[in-house]
């Protein structure tokens, strides 16, 4: 089995079961993020250096106007899809196995965390993996200190006050707050 395998699998939604055959390639392929991550969180790098290790991350082409301000961390790497003029502060930490995509002129802030796997909640399937994929839409303010749980997708345009645990879907335009994160207005208001 091959990363290919792996990814097939995941963007499938399949559970990765402990010990299985796609397990074993997740751990081989996280060896590979926790290097090129500690690349980018080893020393000062020019916007474009970052940029270039970010694409080989995540093995897709980062567009110019992206910025990444280290650390950063993500066990995998290669689930993840990023627009245009999207910025993420530092201390960001993406668990991107189920997929991760964050649209155009987003800005994420320090220390947000994007979670995209569940464990079997049985004690002796707790080593098997729920892969679901997190989408953020167009023009997001996600703020410091946010958790984003699997499956989730904010809309565009919406903003997700610091510190909120987002457990259900943000509506377009939503202002959300809290633990769990819930609509306390629109943009609008």
């Amino acid at each position: 089995m091959e990363t290919a395998d792996l990814l097939k699998a995941l963007n499938a939604g399949e559970t990765i079961t402990g010990g299985s055959p796609l397990h074993e390639v997740m751990h081989r392929t996280s060896q590979r993020a926790l290097r090129i991550t500690a690349q980018i969180n080893g020393s000062y790098h020019e916007p474009d250096e970052l940029r270039a290790l970010l694409a080989e991350l995540t093995d897709r082409p980062i567009d110019a106007s992206v910025m990444l301000f280290p650390p950063f961390h993500t066990d995998f790497g290669q689930n993840i899809t990023l627009g245009q003029r999207i910025f993420i502060n530092s201390g960001c930490s993406f668990q991107d196995q189920g997929g991760i995509t964050i649209g155009d002129d987003t800005l994420i802030g320090h220390n947000t965390v994007l979670a995209t796997l569940n464990h079997g909640m049985e004690p002796d399937r707790r080593a098997d993996m729920h892969p679901a994929p997190i989408t953020i839409g167009r023009n997001v303010w996600i703020g410091s200190n946010v958790t984003v749980l699997p499956g989730i997708t904010i809309g565009d345009d919406a903003v997700v006050a610091a510190a909120s645990v987002v457990t259900r879907d943000v509506p377009d335009r939503a202002v959300v707050v809290g633990s769990p994160a819930h609509v306390v207005r629109t943009v609008d208001e």
